[in-house]
């Protein structure tokens, strides 16, 4: 009984409700719709055109470092003067000579049967032995020293002249120290 008091309850007050929502008064949509149809049409504006885009080919990747002390004119007739350094085209290159020499890290040290090497990662994850004399960066870069803690490379730069060549020392710190 209570259960079918319930149900004539909500029958009644959805009947309510949805003849609130009866009528055709829509007077005020209708002017609304006429006022923006008498409204003459616009211009629709064409697509802008846009350029092609132009690949960049950075070029200057055998220079100088911008971030590095610029080597003055004086340093360098002293210096081309005590010595004609030069890279030795020649030499055939070695495998982490494709890399830049920021982008190579010191992991290591291996010792065995009075050989030494220093571990080298490459930026691709590879792990590398190399030991002095050994080439290394984009810059003519030999080891010279190995020690526990670093490695010590000297690289053959270009001094801004035409064919001249400089030396500059650079190491390579053990990673995590």
């Amino acid at each position: 009984m209570i259960r079918a008091l319930e149900l004539v309850a909500v029958s009644l007050g959805c009947a309510v409700l949805l003849a609130g929502c009866g009528g055709n008064n829509y007077s005020d949509l209708d002017a609304f719709m006429e006022e923006k149809r008498a409204r003459p049409g616009g211009v629709i504006a064409p697509i802008p055109t846009f350029k092609a885009y132009e690949a960049f080919a950075y070029s200057a990747t055998a220079l100088r470092s911008p971030f590095d002390r610029p080597i003055e004119v004086r340093d360098i007739q002293r210096l081309q003067a005590i010595s004609a350094v030069k890279p030795d085209e020649s030499r055939p290159k070695e495998f982490l000579e494709q890399f830049t020499f920021d982008s190579l890290q010191m992991v290591g040290t291996l010792e065995r049967g009075g050989d030494e090497w220093t571990l080298i990662k490459d930026p691709e994850g590879g792990i590398h032995r190399v030991s002095v004399g050994n080439y290394l960066g984009r810059n003519h870069g030999k080891v010279v020293e190995m020690t526990d803690t670093y490695l010590a490379v000297v690289e053959i730069v270009s001094d801004g002249t035409t064919d001249g060549w400089v030396e500059r020392p650079r190491t390579i710190e053990l990673s995590g120290i």
